[in-house]
């Protein structure tokens, strides 16, 4: 309907499966006069919407990195998969500095806190997809690193001086648009050092997105807003209204328009009343359609569904996941150098891993080198439990302890439990003890007597192949250069 009478620019995809989008874009492109801009949120891939794709790490994962080949080589790769599925616009990489440990929507989806680094990384992210023939969307500018509140249900409030927001906030942009980044996404924030006006978001505001953006920056690619059925925007907004003050704004993309009809009517009347001059709506629609045509639209293929499942996995996407894993993985204490563990015949090793209760590949991978006794509780155990596992480990000189079951939400407190991390602050063994976190780093500050341990590592998530390749780091079979973004 949207696509036959009101004739959209584009479509986004949230979920389901590589066959299911492939048939629905060519359907949706078939009925298009004018072909459909695809795009889809793609940070850590197409597994981040769909299933039977690589699931790559998350971008603080990817922010204790110090290989940025790596990250070009995965933005390419992504590329490539986004282009074999029929997808223009890639909303990624998140530019965003999270300089706030307690961000609610952001947080594991940032590069780190330094700005530096995240402008880097960000980079060679947007270059691999932009090389892939992909359009890289920096989000969400101006920064929502260094808020305690979620757009899509709010209008966060960041209260800092322009100095600040130049020199943290604005630095990754300003980064990436002078090495020609093709497209931005602004949030929805409020920002009373850029634009005093009540309840209007940063993305609506022409003093940040014309002035600001395209004006002092000299931003020239295209200006997608966020989603504009979020809170941020809509509680403040109806539709039509939201729609209108976006384009007045700067942008030239309006993403999920709450009304398509009253957007269209709103516009349309400012027109005519001279308020928008027909130049600048032209103007605009010349900006998109170049777009289209670089991304490959002016010839214009259906999406093949032949081996889909088998392109979007070849071996080689795989194996780079694993060097992202590896090239990750991070030592932060290491008493007296005992990693990794060498001569290994005077260790008595016992492994206890904290998560669901039964057997992983951390502990099956440990037991590759050395005999290690393995044990195994829920993180859910009672104090007894906990008791009773002490008792049995006092009888070892070793003990390495993993952290597995987590979550990368602060709101979820990492998915650690009250119970572990009593355990933790106190495990009473007396030899040397190794600390294994797969979480998200900022759950380090719940753990106390955290430097009673003689080593710590942190792998960021727990996937299988973070848990493998941290037990071979800890024998010295890959090497470790993580450091914490």
């Amino acid at each position: 309907y949207f696509i036959n009478k009101y004739r959209v620019g584009g479509l986004i995809f949230f979920q389901g499966g590589p066959v299911c989008q492939a048939i629905l874009t060519n359907r949706f492109q078939e009925r298009s006069r004018v072909p459909l801009l695809i795009a889809m949120d793609g940070e850590w891939g197409l597994a981040m919407r769909l299933d039977s794709t690589i699931n790559y790490p998350k971008q603080m994962t990817l922010g204790a990195i110090q290989n940025d080949a790596l990250i070009y080589q995965m933005g390419y790769d992504i590329g490539l998969q986004c282009k074999r599925l029929g997808i223009h616009v890639n909303f990624a990489p998140v530019a965003d500095v999270n300089n706030n440990p307690s961000n609610p929507v952001i947080h594991f989806r940032s590069l780190g806190e330094d700005p530096l680094n995240v402008a880097r990384k960000s980079q060679k992210y947007a270059e691999g997809l932009y090389d892939a023939g992909i359009i890289a969307t920096a989000k969400h500018f101006p920064g929502h690193g260094d808020t305690d509140t979620d757009s899509h249900y709010s209008l966060p409030v960041i209260n800092h001086s322009l100095a600040r927001l130049d020199t943290v906030e604005l630095f990754p942009f300003r980064y990436m648009i002078e090495r020609g980044l093709p497209a931005v996404m602004a949030a929805h924030l409020s920002i009373p050092a850029l634009d005093t006006s009540e309840n209007l978001a940063s993305s609506l505001s022409p003093l940040v997105i014309d002035s600001l953006l395209k004006q002092k920056m000299k931003f020239r690619g295209l200006v997608f807003t966020d989603a504009l059925n979020m809170k941020g925007v809509s509680q403040y907004y109806k539709p039509g209204d939201a729609e209108l003050k976006a384009f007045m704004a700067g942008n030239d993309i309006l993403l999920m328009p709450g009304d398509v009809p009253k957007a269209i009517a709103a516009i349309r009347k400012e027109i005519k009343k001279g308020n928008i001059s027909e130049s600048e709506l032209d103007a605009r629609c010349r900006k998109v359609l170049f777009a289209k045509a670089w991304a490959g639209l002016n010839h214009y293929q259906p999406v093949k569904t032949d081996s889909l499942y088998r392109d979007l996995n070849l071996p080689a996407y795989h194996a780079l996941k694993r060097q992202l894993i590896a090239n990750s993985v991070t030592v932060v204490k290491n008493k007296q150098q005992i990693l990794p563990l060498f001569h290994l015949e005077n260790y008595s090793i016992a492994s206890l891993s904290i998560g669901n209760g039964k057997p992983d590949e951390f502990s099956s991978t440990l037991c590759l080198y050395t005999t290690v006794d393995n044990y195994f509780i829920s993180k859910d155990a009672g104090k007894d439990e906990f008791d009773s596992i002490k008792a049995r480990l006092s009888r070892y000189n070793t003990l390495i302890i993993s952290i597995q079951e987590t979550s990368p939400w602060a709101s979820k407190k990492y998915g650690i439990s009250k119970q572990t991390l009593e355990f933790l602050a106190d495990p009473g063994f007396a030899g040397l003890s190794v600390l294994c976190v797969f979480a998200n780093p900022y759950s380090l500050s719940q753990i106390r007597n955290i430097d009673s341990y003689d080593g710590l590592i942190v792998s960021y998530e727990d996937g299988n192949e973070n848990l493998e390749l941290t037990a071979q780091a800890i024998f010295g079979a890959i090497p470790v250069s993580g450091k914490l973004p």
